[in-house]
């Protein structure tokens, strides 16, 4: 599947169970929405991604994509330690200038 440089960079990262955020993808500012938190910047998407690495050991696997003009939504199954495991969810991703500005990831 092809995914713009950026998700794959991040689902390349995830997949391979990285300690660090793939930060490199993300704009400076971005945003990313998980669990019904919103976190800002690269330091909070930081600690976003080793909290939920921590806490979870999970991997997402991208299943299909779509891309509706203003974001690119990629299903994806997800596994890890948490009830339902494994589940397929939707990262919906906003890119702009060549960089993450916004992930939203929900059922």
């Amino acid at each position: 599947m092809m995914l713009p440089a950026p998700l794959r960079a991040y689902f390349d990262a995830d997949q391979a169970g990285a300690d660090t955020a793939p930060l490199g993808a993300f704009a400076p500012q971005a945003t990313v929405r998980d669990e019904g938190k919103t976190h800002v910047g690269h330091d909070a998407i930081a600690a976003w991604w080793r909290a939920a690495k921590a806490q979870y050991g999970h991997t997402a696997e991208p299943l299909e994509a779509t891309e509706d003009g203003r974001r690119t939504r990629v299903r994806a199954r997800v596994t890890g330690d948490f009830p339902g495991s494994p589940a397929d969810l939707t990262f919906a991703f906003r890119v702009e200038g060549g960089l993450i500005t916004a992930l939203e990831i929900g059922a």
